[in-house]
């Protein structure tokens, strides 16, 4: 396995995307996939996401210690997954302070951070839109569809 390292394009596609997605399995193989909102790369090696209200993430994560995570910009369509080791970091733990402080910076008093999964990926792979190889789409096509998908001038 290589050593893994955000790279530009995966920073430049995080800071575009809104939400991202995590995905986890239970020990007995019971997938669960939930939308976070609060979530960023906090180092060149960890990405970190807020559990706001996550107790079968929470509960997956410590089992397996594995997580899969997808962002994507909506209007381009194009984003990363990005796989590997999970912790989950409770509000008690020596590490959550430190873990949390940037996500509070973009959360404010809006939501109460319970404790942070702390992502180490291994792996990422590009999302890209299958639009751009079956019919030859650009990224302007791409936001053009989207912003008329969704009504926005």
């Amino acid at each position: 396995m290589q050593d893994f390292t955000f790279t530009d394009s995966i920073r430049r596609e995080a800071d575009a995307a809104v939400c991202s997605w995590l995905a986890t399995g239970s020990a007995e193989g019971v997938p669960n996939v939930s939308p976070k909102e609060l979530w960023q790369i906090f180092d060149d090696k960890t990405l970190i996401i807020a559990n706001i209200a996550s107790p079968v993430s929470m509960r997956n994560v410590r089992a397996t210690g594995r997580a899969c995570v997808s962002f994507i910009d909506i209007f381009r369509q194009k984003g990363y997954k990005l796989t590997g080791h999970a912790a989950y970091i409770s509000g008690t733990d020596d590490q959550f302070g430190a873990l949390a402080a940037p996500l509070r910076t973009i959360a404010g008093d809006a939501f109460k951070i319970n404790g942070v999964f702390k992502i180490s990926p291994h792996h990422a792979a590009p999302i890209v839109a299958p639009s751009y190889a079956i019919h030859g789409a650009t990224e302007e096509d791409m936001i053009a569809q989207s912003r008329e998908t969704y009504g926005i001038a």
